[in-house]
Order: C-alpha cells, then sequence, then structure tokens
C-alpha cells in the first residue's frame, strides 16, 4: 500500500495546528473551548485513518476477488 506523503503532512499540519490553538485557549482561560479544538482534530484525523483502512480492506477484497 503506497500511502501519500501529503497524507502524512496533512495529518501532521492538522496536529499542530489544534495544539497550537489548544494552547492558545488555555492561556486564554478558555478550556472549554481547547478541549473541544482538540476533539475536533482528533475526530478529523480519526475519519482520516478511517478511511485509508477501508481503502485498504477494498484492496484486499479486489486481491482475493470477495467483491
Amino acid at each position: 500500500m503506497n500511502v501519500d506523503i501529503d497524507l502524512i503532512f496533512k495529518i501532521a499540519g492538522i496536529g499542530i495546528i489544534a495544539a497550537f490553538l489548544h494552547t492558545i485557549l488555555e492561556q486564554l482561560g478558555k478550556k472549554e473551548y481547547a478541549q473541544w479544538v482538540t476533539l475536533f482534530g482528533f475526530l478529523y484525523i480519526l475519519f482520516l485513518a478511517a478511511t485509508i483502512v477501508g481503502q485498504l480492506f477494498d484492496r484486499i477484497k479486489s486481491v482475493f476477488l470477495f467483491q
């Protein structure tokens, strides 16, 4: 399976932005918003990972002709 380097950079970028926003919001005293930003970033990355796993299973099915 050939994972695009763009996807890895996208995941890393989202993580860096979420961490930055989390830090800024906590310093401003808005801990609830900081937690929401972290949660949404995590869910988005989880969605990307689930998409990759789904593509992997599709390829496995096509290799073994399970369609």
